[in-house]
Formats: C-alpha cells, sequence, structure tokens
C-alpha cells in the first residue's frame, strides 16, 4: 500500500510480508522530526539523523523477524521509506533534483551526491570494518543505502572519504544523504527538470 496526502508532499507506504510489517508516513516539508521503531536502535539512531539533517519529517513503526537476524527489517524499512519519498514527490515537478553534500563528525568525513533521476541505482564506498554497530550488522548500513535507492528511483553515490570510528562513518553518510536530499527536494521552478520533459 503506498498513496500520496492531497496536494501536500506526504507520502505513505506499508510493507507486509511474512518477514516484516513496516508503515511509513515521510513529509518532505517537515521540520526534521523522526518517531521510529524499527527494533533496531542504531538503525533507529541513523534515520533520526537523516530526518533532522534533511528537515523531514518521518514516521516509521516496524515489526520484523529479528529473531533470525536484522536483515529483511533493514531492506523492508528502506523500501517503505524509498517508496513514501517517490509518492511525496508525485510527477517529481518543481524540485531542484540533484543534491550534494559533505558531512563531516569529528574524524570522518562523507561524500554525497545524488539525483532525484526516476533510476534507482547506489554507488557506495563506505570503508566499515566493524561486524556490527550495536545490533545492526554493518554490511546492512550498505544494504539499506542500495534499497531506498531502488525503491525511491533516485541515483546516489556516497563516499566516506577519511575516517576511523564505523559509528561515526556510518552517521557521517546518512547526514551527508540527509543534506543532499533536502538540496534535491528544495522547491525549484514549477517545471519537470529533465530536457526529456519526465523523470519517471
Amino acid at each position: 500500500m503506498s498513496e500520496r496526502i492531497g496536494g501536500a508532499r506526504v507520502g505513505v507506504a506499508r510493507r507486509t510480508t511474512s518477514e516484516c510489517d513496516v508503515t511509513v508516513k515521510l513529509d518532505l516539508d517537515g521540520e526534521g522530526r523522526a518517531t521510529v521503531a524499527s527494533g533496531l536502535p542504531f538503525l533507529d539512531h541513523l534515520l533520526a539523523a537523516l530526518a533532522r539533517h534533511g528537515r523531514l519529517d518521518l514516521e516509521l513503526s516496524c515489526r520484523g523477524d529479528l529473531e533470525v537476524d536484522d536483515h529483511h527489517t533493514v531492506e523492508e524499512c528502506a523500501l517503505a521509506i524509498g517508496q513514501a519519498l517517490d509518492r511525496a514527490l508525485g510527477d517529481r515537478r518543481a524540485i531542484a533534483r540533484f543534491g550534494d553534500a559533505l558531512a563531516p563528525l569529528d574524524e570522518s568525513l562523507a561524500r554525497v551526491a545524488l539525483d532525484l533521476s526516476g533510476r534507482g541505482g547506489a554507488w557506495l564506498d563506505l570503508g566499515l570494518r566493524r561486524e556490527r554497530l550495536g545490533t545492526l550488522a554493518c554490511e546492512n548500513v550498505a544494504h539499506f543505502l542500495r534499497s531506498f535507492a531502488a525503491a525511491g528511483r533516485l541515483t546516489l553515490h556516497v563516499d566516506l572519504l577519511r575516517g576511523e570510528n564505523d559509528h561515526h562513518r556510518a552517521e557521517a553518510a546518512f547526514k551527508a544523504v540527509a543534506r543532499a536530499l533536502r538540496a534535491a527536494v528544495a522547491r525549484d521552478g514549477d517545471a519537470i527538470p529533465s530536457t526529456k520533459g519526465t523523470l519517471s
């Protein structure tokens, strides 16, 4: 289930499988509020950073099969947020479309460039070395970003330029994604920003 609410830039999505049940509401013109409960505290921490620094209002509730592991929960949360973003953007008219950002967190520095192109894909170099951050597998940080880009139909490049602490590296990456997304969804003109006339 996925829908757009009236003329506001708000998207909602629900994904229900035998492994996970997740509901998301995303407001592109929010104040940076996050009410998130994925069952994975470090993922909640990253999503709160995404909302705060993207000035997005994000509500997420998830019940996943964490007794198996964290993979399904991370994937379904990412897909639902991406679907909500896609729905909130509508035909992608009157947006800046492109965004980029540098975000430092102490010794770590992340660089992100993204394009709300209508074509999903992610190219990532995170360099995470630990097995887990809390109960979140480090491999699933990249998996989240890839799944989000696919469902949100955006081109995403994330490079960790430096950093020693994996907590800082992951959080810097999400903060940079947030700032780049904030720039890309900004209102700009009244046309669809493409020489093709469509971002579908």
